[in-house]
């Protein structure tokens, strides 16, 4: 069984967005693989991730408090399903490989794309007794009617700056009748594990049965200037050594375009500065924040009058950053 997203997190299930958004930083900078080399990190830094972009998207996490570690394979209008006398999709997914064990019915849900995996409805997640209703008749063999098709499930992956303002995007896969092209609307704001709903785009019915969903699960591509951690951004940020020794306002480089941050004087490489609400947008909640990490750069070769400025302040600085205190 999946561990507990509320575990993964260390906070409880009435924890408000921001005790779980404290909760995330303060693990995610523990075990980011760029921090800490130990071997589980990169594992124990995607399980947080993972965790954490369930439970601040406020459906997602409705849906994670109801089914548990199944909520991904509950369909979105299951409510509506089991109201209208559901068991259509039921029957297609008993028609995917469910069969009696145990005390309840194990499922398994096949997708075209290949893969699967399995579900209990013995109470730890979604009750699949209920869902399947009358569709079985004794031995848990099928009583017949339309089938639906199965959901499906993909990957997409996307840039940062793809992912931070959503837009159109055309995506081929291949499925069991070859190469198939999608056109997908991405929400701006989308994070790494988010799923985006086809509704119709999965397996093919029969019997007069509708088609299944495809899911696509986005996957955010790696960056040379951004860092994601959840829905904050993390970027580098050169400072030349009087801005950061005088203080400054520079341009700082953000996925939305070029935002504007103040350098304290006195900083040094290292120092993190943030703007709030300069992350990844969250249409259902609070934005993240934007972290400039200063590093201060000297210039490459120096010139006659840089050399001598130089020199005159290292005659006359007492500052030793090698002495103690």
């Amino acid at each position: 069984m999946a561990r507990d997203y509320y575990d993964v997190l260390g906070v409880g299930r009435g924890a408000s967005p921001d005790e779980i958004q404290a909760a995330f930083r303060k693990l995610a900078r523990r075990h980011h693989p760029d921090v800490n080399k130990e071997p589980e990190a990169e594992e124990r830094f995607r399980e947080i991730n993972e965790a954490y972009g369930v439970l601040s998207d406020p459906d997602t996490r409705r849906r994670y408090d109801r089914f548990g570690e199944h909520f991904r394979d509950v369909p979105e209008d299951y409510d509506e399903r089991v109201a209208a006398g559901a068991g259509a999709r039921a029957a297609g997914y008993a028609r995917s490989g469910a069969r009696p064990g145990g005390d309840g019915r194990r499922v398994r849900f096949v997708s075209d794309f290949g893969g699967g995996h399995e579900g209990y409805g013995d109470g730890s997640g979604v009750d699949f007794e209920d869902l399947f209703g009358g569709l079985f008749g004794r031995g848990g063999a099928w009583a017949g009617g339309p089938v639906p098709g199965a959901d499906q499930e993909a990957e997409i992956l996307l840039g940062v700056e793809e992912a931070y303002h959503g837009g159109k995007r055309s995506i081929t896969l291949s499925g069991p009748d070859g190469p198939r092209t999608y056109d997908v609307t991405v929400p701006p704001g989308v994070v790494d594990g988010q799923r985006i709903r086809l509704a119709g785009e999965g397996g093919r019915g029969s019997g007069g049965g509708s088609s299944g969903d495809l899911y696509l699960r986005v996957r955010i591509k790696p960056d040379s200037r951004f860092r994601l951690e959840g829905r904050d951004i993390h970027v580098v940020l050169p400072v030349t050594p009087w801005e950061a020794a005088l203080g400054a306002t520079v341009p700082v480089p953000t996925p939305g375009g070029t935002a504007k941050i103040t350098v304290p004087g006195g900083s040094s490489s290292g120092r993190r500065l943030r703007l709030r609400g300069e992350g990844m947008p969250n249409p259902r909640g609070v934005n993240g924040d934007l972290y400039a990490e200063v590093r201060i750069m000297v210039p490459p070769k120096l010139s006659d009058r840089e050399r001598e400025l130089f020199e005159q302040l290292a005659a006359d600085s007492t500052f030793d950053p090698r002495k103690p205190g």
